[in-house]
């Protein structure tokens, strides 16, 4: 029970002294989380209440089955944009059926999360490569910041996920500008900003809150045009199965299969920052699936939408002293007591403000210093980054994850079917093969050696360029070549493709009157130079444990001892 309940391990040793760490963080994420899940609620392009109900019965099972003790679980802005821009491409009839769908993916994306976590396949992540994040990233705060114009100007923009449209459709609108409503906004972005510098530690978007709708409804501004939030729903969100059309489930599948891993994208990767900050506890990829899944599924039983871990409330919760889920509990507790008692204090709050509180948010999270590290060190990954972030903000979220996704493994494709091949030569006065670009005139080379070193997998992605690049080395010998030594250190797999390409490499080398001989092999590889049968073509007396001992018997013509041939002919079934 301990490894799909994880609370069980860590609640019966709590301590008293965690008791004012988890408060103090919980009461701040919970203030926190007012704000920002009602912000990000109209990101969705749902009614601002939505937001706290998201932030409310997810956090309480997280508590229960997650494995970080300081990932705060809520709504957050990228997941509510892909939620809007998913959505909004669907042809629906009207917000009761938006808000139906919305809740309906959060059950669908966590069941997809759940069954992902009990198959175990928390590795998928590891598909989603840091360039790609970043990028992606990146775009996604540009184009959900951008969404917030229309409440930042007053105006009537229509909604798109592609940045062109945007700023088309803004541009159009700029001549119907509230001035009263974009000084609101701006104000608001100048006060989080500023508080954020000066006093790091004070609430600053509640602050914006609280000020923006004191000066509405004091100075009656919504009677001058300024929009506002208007009449929250009170108490707690009511238990309701999630319906749906059965026809629209396949619409909402893309959407969802795309929501789940970036979502978990999103809780692993700050969940992990946790932990090598701390190290008190590990992180289980496969029981954080499991955690968000049953989060999601729960939570929209109670009419929550999407939601994973935050960067930054993650990120308070942390600092705030939090120590187990029990901060999660209380951070619960204070959006409960929210809903119950003070949603009409929400009545006159500015759209403006919480359009300011998503600018501030979202705009924090474009890393301009990974790409300028990249394009120092790193091109290929910098053209990575670069494409993923173009596409993201040209073609759409979803997307551009996809294709930045798509681009990362053909990128790795491309370069496990080049590795890197280095001639070999003795550094001189020693036993030491080393690459001979590397060490220029300490290197001693033979015209009757090619040595080299293949560093990577042998497969049938990359055997004819093992050749290729093999035949142009011994070209460069002419007709006093007489050995070839294969240092296969690196070579951890050989597919049956390679297999035969071997074979006949041998065979070819051998009518040529040239030795072909393997020297280093580790284990998994000579138990498949035995298996496959390479082993009667190569010969077991050109096996090898160094390439010093290849080359000195090459060059003594003598036989190896019975400790030589005991080592480099070792396999998993004993000895041949």
């Amino acid at each position: 029970m301990k490894r799909y309940l994880p609370i069980l391990e860590w609640l019966p040793s709590y301590k008293k002294a965690y008791l004012g760490g988890d408060l103090g963080a919980g009461l701040t994420v919970g203030i926190m989380l007012i704000p920002q899940g009602m912000a990000y609620a109209m990101i969705a392009g749902l009614p601002p209440v939505f937001g706290l109900y998201a932030a409310l019965v997810p956090q309480i099972i997280y508590a229960l089955t997650g494995t970080s003790r300081q990932l705060a679980v809520g709504p957050v802005a990228m997941d509510s944009l892909l939620v809007a821009s998913g959505l909004g491409a669907l042809a629906l009839s009207g917000i009761e059926e938006y808000i139906a769908m919305a809740v309906f993916l959060a059950l669908f994306m966590g069941g997809i999360q759940l069954a992902f976590g009990l198959l175990r396949m928390g590795f998928l992540v590891n598909f989603l490569s840091r360039p790609v994040i970043s990028g992606f990233t990146s775009a996604a705060a540009i184009i959900i910041g951008l969404s917030q114009l229309k409440h930042l100007l007053g105006t009537d923009i229509a909604g798109s996920n592609r940045i062109q449209e945007l700023l088309v459709n803004a541009a159009a609108t700029l001549g119907d500008t509230h001035l009263l409503t974009l000084g609101i906004g701006i104000v608001g972005i100048v006060l989080i900003k500023g508080l954020k510098k000066v006093a790091p530690k004070v609430p600053a978007a509640l602050v914006a809150v609280v000020l923006g709708t004191v000066a509405v409804s004091v100075f009656g501004w919504q009677e001058l045009g300024v929009r506002i939030v208007g009449e929250v729903p009170g108490g707690l969100p009511s238990f309701r199965i999630p319906e749906v059309n059965p026809d629209r489930i396949s619409e909402l599948f893309p959407i969802a299969i795309a929501l789940a891993l970036i979502a978990f994208m999103e809780a692993i990767s700050v969940a992990k920052a946790v932990e090598e900050k701390r190290g008190e506890n590990r992180v289980d990829a496969n029981q954080e699936l499991i955690a968000l899944g049953m989060s999601n599924i729960v939570g929209s039983l109670f009419q929550s939408y999407p939601t994973t871990g935050g960067f930054s409330r993650t990120a308070v919760n942390d600092q705030a002293g939090a120590r187990t889920g029990m901060a999660a509990v209380f951070s619960s507790l204070v959006v409960g007591l929210t809903l119950l008692f003070l949603t009409p204090a929400f009545y006159y709050l500015p759209n403006a403000v919480l359009a300011s509180i998503i600018m501030v948010a979202v705009f924090g999270l474009i890393d301009l210093e990974y790409p300028r590290q990249l394009w120092k060190n790193r091109k290929d990954e910098f053209v990575l980054l670069v494409a993923t972030f173009l596409l993201t903000l040209g073609v759409g979220i979803k997307e551009g994850i996809l294709l930045g996704v798509l681009f990362s493994l053909l990128l790795l494709v491309y370069r496990i079917s080049k590795p890197h091949i280095a001639v070999l030569g003795r550094i001189r006065g020693t036993d030491y093969f080393k690459n001979v670009n590397r060490f220029g005139e300490d290197i001693e080379e033979f015209p009757e050696f090619v040595i080299l070193r293949f560093d990577g997998q042998l497969f049938f992605g990359n055997k004819d360029y093992f050749r290729t690049q093999l035949r142009r080395e011994m070209a460069k010998k002419g007709t006093g070549l007489r050995y070839v030594v294969l240092n296969a250190e690196a070579i951890n797999y050989i597919d049956s493709s390679a297999v035969f390409m071997l074979k006949a490499l041998v065979k070819e080398l051998r009518t040529e009157g040239i030795r072909f001989l393997v020297a280093g092999a580790i284990g998994p590889t000579r138990d498949i130079i035995h298996s496959s049968g390479l082993i009667d073509e190569i010969g077991a007396d050109n096996l090898f444990v160094r390439t010093y001992e290849a080359y000195e018997h090459c060059v003594a013509d003598s036989k190896k001892s019975d400790v030589e041939h005991r080592i480099s002919t070792q396999t998993a079934r004993g000895l041949v």
